[in-house]
């Protein structure tokens, strides 16, 4: 019998083929993956030829891969609208479970997968693989060192110029949630909590528009991507919030697919504290004063060539250090860096963003 974590997958279509199962490959010493569901027979079939176990099962029905004592871990790769579902059942089926982002649609449904795992006993992380950057952790550890002293204003930057994502669902409320700010916005918005160490919001503010994705026709989008159908866009093509948090900091959340601007940035934050300040453009940067003068350090976040971090790498990923600390975390290795209390707060602020731009009122917290 191999001692290997035991993985199923939930969700074989571009998240899974782009990020998870290539990190999982890369872990063939430690992981087994042995079974695969998608409701599209097909993707679920060929995830398995290429990543799976000479005998890996293949399902279309989730309950069914749930029912296999041997699986350890489950990867649910869907879209948002079905985390919650596929999570609490995994949970209670005795599985570890690392959910894609956002935690879930709505934060009614990240309280259900939060008192799943609270009850299970078993681990729950969520993919935010950009807290693993060189970049993120070089930053991370300047604001617990205090380098930054009290960060009381940021900025967390997801937009695109022209960047509407043309497969999949993204388009599609009913599964997605919503567009830019529930997609991409979730990356900036967990950077810079996790930045703040502040899980604490007071009240939040929002505006949503959809002036371009259902108006520009094909020849009209100049979209890096494919063109989309505006006739099937159903969300926003961008949205803005505005944070109080209860101690008095304020967080600004901007996120797009389709803006007209030059000032994209995406999954970066910027921070501004009572010693210094930092933001993510062009590579990290660190504003101080050095001997009252103006000044701007960039700390090196390039890996060394030839640190191997796992056999047959030497460039570490995010995707792979996400990864690593996901099956250490399984192993009693280590701890979680993804806590689905913090992705769960992530969930509410950019719930209140879309109820306040709905309503046009601001969304008070207890």
């Amino acid at each position: 019998m191999s001692d290997k974590i035991k993985v199923g997958i939930i969700g074989c279509g571009g998240i899974a083929n782009g990020k998870h199962l290539p990190a999982l490959s890369h872990q063939k010493s430690r992981v087994d993956i042995i079974a695969f569901c998608d409701l599209i027979l097909e993707r679920a079939e060929k995830a398995a030829k290429e990543y799976g176990t000479p005998d890996a099962k293949v399902y279309t029905d989730y309950k069914e891969l749930l029912k296999d004592e041997r699986i350890d871990v489950v990867h649910v790769l869907t879209p948002n609208v079905a985390h919650c579902e596929l999570t609490v059942a995994a949970l209670e089926a005795g599985k570890h479970v690392m959910c894609e982002k956002p935690m879930a649609a709505t934060p009614a449904d990240a309280k259900k997968m939060l008192d799943a795992q609270k009850k299970s006993g078993k681990l729950l992380t969520i993919g935010y693989q950009n807290r693993y950057r060189q970049d993120s952790q070089v930053l991370k550890k300047m604001c617990e060192a205090g380098d930054l002293g009290d960060i009381y204003y940021a900025r967390a930057q997801a937009i695109r110029r022209r960047g509407v994502p043309t497969w999949g669902v993204f388009p599609n409320k009913a599964l997605q949630g919503g567009g830019p700010l529930i997609d991409i916005g979730t990356h900036s918005l967990d950077l810079t909590l996790w930045m703040m160490n502040n899980y604490e919001p007071k009240s939040v503010m929002g505006a949503s528009f959809e002036k371009l994705g259902r108006l520009l026709k094909p020849g009209e989008q100049g979209n890096g991507f494919s063109t989309w159908d505006n006739e099937d866009y159903q969300v926003e093509d961008s949205a803005f919030g505005f944070v109080t948090m209860k101690n008095g900091a304020v967080i600004t959340i901007d996120a797009s697919w389709a803006l007209n601007t030059l000032d994209q940035g995406e999954a970066i934050t910027m921070l501004c504290g009572t010693k210094a300040g930092a933001d993510m453009k062009d590579g990290l940067r660190i504003n101080h004063i050095v001997c009252d003068k103006q000044a701007v350090t960039c700390p090196s976040t390039e890996t060394p060539a030839g640190v191997d971090f796992f056999e047959g790498a030497s460039v570490l990923s995010c995707e792979d250090f996400e990864c690593t600390v996901w099956l250490d975390a399984v192993e009693g290795k280590g701890e979680l860096v993804v806590l689905p209390e913090q992705a769960f707060v992530v969930t509410q602020i950019l719930d209140a963003v879309y109820e306040s731009a709905r309503t046009g009122q601001a969304v008070y917290f207890d």
